[in-house]
Parts: C-alpha cells; sequence; structure tokens
C-alpha cells in the first residue's frame, strides 16, 4: 500500500487483489433495506411486467 499526494489531497494507492477483497468486505456486511416474501415479490413481479406490457 502505497500514498501520493495530489492537490495537497492525500490518496491510498492498493493492490487490485486487495481492493476487491475490500469490495467484497463490505458488500457483505450491508444488508438489503427491505426483504420481501414470496407472496409480495410475486405481487412486486407481476405489477411490474403489467407496467412493462402496457407501456409497448
Amino acid at each position: 500500500m502505497n500514498t501520493i499526494v495530489i492537490d495537497k489531497k492525500t490518496y491510498v494507492v492498493v493492490p487490485v487483489e486487495s481492493y476487491e477483497a475490500l469490495q467484497k468486505k463490505a458488500a457483505l456486511k450491508s444488508r438489503p433495506e427491505k426483504v420481501l416474501s414470496i407472496e409480495e415479490a410475486r405481487a412486486a413481479s407481476k405489477k411490474l411486467i403489467r407496467k412493462w406490457a402496457s407501456e409497448k
């Protein structure tokens, strides 16, 4: 890991593998805002399909 200074701001340079590992770790920590039940997901899907079909 290296640091560089550009316009009086310090940036950290990391290898791609380390960056991807950090992204994966952050993604695993985040939770979706709302988890739908199967019935709610089906209803939402049908609603979107009807909306998209009417736009054609």
